[in-house]
């Protein structure tokens, strides 16, 4: 190509291997760890920093993954139509590394923290530094995507196929080496606490690390430079096939008259352009990506892994006994469950099956990964009814839900509405009293008030101080689960001087009496509450554990330093009591179905290929994850059902639909041998030349004679034109 100077490097070898390919397969490691360890964290980033809903959560981070698999066809284009892999590489790295830089300092929440209180007060500001960070992301990671392994195998030379085979195995290992490490180191950087001014969840140290290997993927690739066979860029074979498939598209409807004779394949209609050999190849092409039209489903299930599934864990109880999980951190999951199936499919099951004399083709093989993709999910929505049963049942639009607290010292009979409760001293109703509206409050049988509860469709605690007025305080509640599976707790002082409370490193502020502290979020565990009184200090524990909401009430009569019994805790919000574990089983189904769906399509595609199109149907697969993603955003946010578990069977629900589709496809697939197709063009194409030769021969015999006779005869001048008209 004009501008772009080929360069062959003189390679050295060590062990039959280019050392240039060391340089080439760190630099996808540290890639795919910086990739895929943004990724992990990413819709809890959305959730708790940014505050979103689960809804749009999940949206954008579908959207960003769907826009990280429509790149890579941009940059197989850039690549093979102008810049040439390495120059593409280097680029679009450089962008990539922006981008995860940005990400990083957009986390830092101090930036806009101007107030010191731990929450960014111009949100807007990380929002647009966010988006501009994960554009930058997509356009790297999946401008590079189709480069770096094509850009390994120019390394080497064609008698050199059996060390180019174990490349690609190294290569593809370094891509589940850096997914697994980088999905469970990241959420464990996630879970500590950083900050200059306060101490906050630290995602900029989550997405610095992956940054920083992001650097380091850049400097490794460079460094090899000199090492590399740089191929010149030889044109897009995707262009020449979209201009192929427009051309007879465009002469077919010139055509469409009853008077033009009909053509065996649509693709004929290009004949007039192209050769016999390229439409050949493009209808092999054609009949493949046909069949993929309904794949997108099952990968607008199997990446749901990273938001929905991420989010469910978020509801769970992550204690592992010897260990501590976080929510993200059950993405490690399938990176483990696919390094053990791959080998267990291709050297137990497969042979098995095979030994049984079942016609387990390729195609029935995908079949049964969407149908296991599918049972993943209805595995999920069991696991999502059973954990809406331990989640508190918040008011509707039209309802307020009350607990009342008895801060006297004797016993109060409570008459609120249609309910009759009775509250022993310092303690409340175990279950929160739902009321459509307004009440009057009567006070052992002899004292009433018109009572403005509930405030709202809210959920509020209310504070019975009093048998005259002012009766009683009203103090809002969670409505929702405490964030990344902390634990809110605050207190009630009923002492009759300010206290001050500290769990940790963490200060409830000073609690002035007959007043409630604000909340503050104490992680699972044997928490310790210290209590000072100004000259005096107790310590009160308490055993917590994921998700939980708590109000302990300090009563008046608490004896320094012995207050372990004398403080009553209020339950707020059950704790989550639903395991993590309970995840595995869809984990497995989703990942079993990955490996006999993802892995045997791949390779079906490549065996119905034309050996110079390997490429198109690559660009043709990750379109299909991509359109996969855009479905699940669209369901998000256009079909948003009450129940997440309603959700998770409408996704099952249609993929077993498209999965009878496709199986309805498959049963009238005819497979090919594409070697052998073009095998017998490249015979054909010899005698098609010899035959044009020979006509061409004729036309000029046939021109040399008239021409002869032109100069031989000036008589016959008028009428041998009408005698050679053709």
């Amino acid at each position: 190509m004009e501008g772009y100077k080929e360069k062959k490097s003189k390679s050295i070898v060590i062990c039959g291997y280019p050392i240039s390919i060391f340089f080439i397969v760190v630099n996808e490691f540290c890639e795919r760890f910086s990739y895929y360890g943004m990724r992990a964290v990413l819709v809890l980033y959305f959730k708790y920093f940014l505050k979103w809903d689960d809804d749009f959560a999940t949206t954008i981070y579908h959207t960003f993954v769907a826009l990280c698999y429509l790149t890579p066809i941009l940059g197989a284009i850039v690549a093979d139509s102008w810049l040439g892999k390495f120059k593409t590489i280097v680029y679009l790295s450089i962008v990539y590394t922006l981008g995860q830089i940005v990400m990083a300092i957009s986390a830092i929440h101090d930036i806009t923290d101007a107030n010191r209180d731990g929450t960014p007060d111009n949100m807007t500001f990380h929002i647009a530094l966010s988006m501009v960070g994960l554009i930058l992301i997509a356009l790297g990671t999946g401008g590079i995507k189709p480069c770096v392994a094509a850009f390994g195998g120019d390394q080497f030379t064609d008698d050199q196929e059996k060390q180019r085979s174990t490349f690609f195995s190294i290569f593809y290992l370094s891509i589940n080496a850096g997914s697994l490490l980088s999905t469970v180191i990241t959420p464990i950087l996630r879970a500590q606490e950083c900050g200059i001014h306060t101490q906050q969840k630290c995602y900029p140290l989550a997405f610095g690390v992956p940054a920083a290997l992001m650097v380091v993927a850049l400097i490794v690739f460079i460094v090899g430079s000199g090492l590399y066979n740089k191929t010149a860029p030889q044109g897009n074979i995707l262009v020449k096939v979209c201009k192929c498939i427009g051309f007879a598209i465009k002469n077919r409807f010139r055509h469409r008259s009853s008077e033009y004779p009909r053509r065996d394949h649509w693709m004929d209609w290009a004949e007039e352009k192209y050769n016999k050999l390229l439409i050949a190849q493009v209808k092999m092409v054609v009949k493949v990506l046909f069949l993929y039209i309904p794949l997108p489903m099952f990968w607008a299930l199997f990446d749901q892994q990273g938001s929905r599934w991420t989010l469910q864990a978020t509801t769970m109880d992550g204690d592992f006994g010897f260990l501590i999980i976080q929510p993200d951190q059950m993405q490690t999951v399938n990176p483990i469950l696919i390094l053990a199936l791959v080998p267990i499919m291709d050297s137990l099951i497969y042979p098995l099956i095979n030994k049984c004399k079942l016609n387990f083709t390729p195609l029935k093989r995908m079949t049964v990964g969407m149908f296991l993709a599918a049972l993943a999910f209805i595995v999920a929505a069991l696991v999502q009814i059973q954990i809406d049963k331990t989640m508190p049942q918040f008011p509707s639009s039209k309802q307020g839900q009350t607990k009342f607290i008895n801060m006297l010292d004797t016993q109060l009979n409570v008459k609120a509405g249609h309910y009759n409760i009775t509250l022993s001293p310092y303690t409340a109703n175990a279950d929160y009293l739902t009321f459509d509206e307004p009440f009057e409050l009567f006070l052992n049988s002899n004292t009433s008030v018109q009572a403005d509860i509930p405030d709202g469709n809210r959920t509020t605690m209310v504070i019975i101080k009093g048998l005259v007025s002012p009766m009683y305080k009203q103090f809002r509640d969670l409505e929702s689960k405490p964030e990344e599976g902390g634990n809110a707790i605050r207190f009630f002082n009923g002492f009759g001087s300010a206290l001050n409370v500290t769990v940790g490193d963490q200060n409830f502020g000073k609690i002035v009496p007959n007043n409630m502290s604000e909340r503050v979020l104490v992680p699972r565990g044997n928490a310790q509450f210290r209590i000072f009184d100004g000259t005096r200090e107790c310590t009160y524990t308490q055993e917590l554990g994921f998700g939980s909401s708590y109000t302990l009430i300090i009563p008046p009569t608490v004896p320094f330093p012995q207050c372990q019994e004398s403080i009553q805790p209020v339950l707020n919000i059950e704790r989550n009591t639903v395991h993590m574990a309970w995840q595995i089983p869809q984990y497995f189904l989703i990942t079993a179905g990955e490996v006999v769906f993802s892995v045997t399509g791949l390779e079906f595609a490549y065996s119905q290929a034309p050996s110079n199109m390997k490429s198109v149907l690559q660009a043709g697969w990750l379109l299909t994850v991509a359109v996969g993603n855009i479905i699940v955003l669209t369901i998000a946010e256009v079909i948003k059902l009450d129940d997440q578990w309603a959700e998770y069977i409408l996704f099952a629900s249609l993929l077993i639909l498209v999965c009878i589709i496709f199986a309805f496809m498959a049963h009238f697939y005819t497979y090919i041998d594409p070697a052998k197709i073009e095998a017998e063009f490249a015979e054909k194409e010899p005698e098609e030349k010899k035959k044009e030769s020979l006509k061409m021969d004729k036309k000029d015999s046939v021109k040399n004679f008239y021409e002869n006779g032109k100069n031989s005869d000036s008589s016959s001048d008028e009428e041998e034109p009408n005698q050679t008209k053709m």
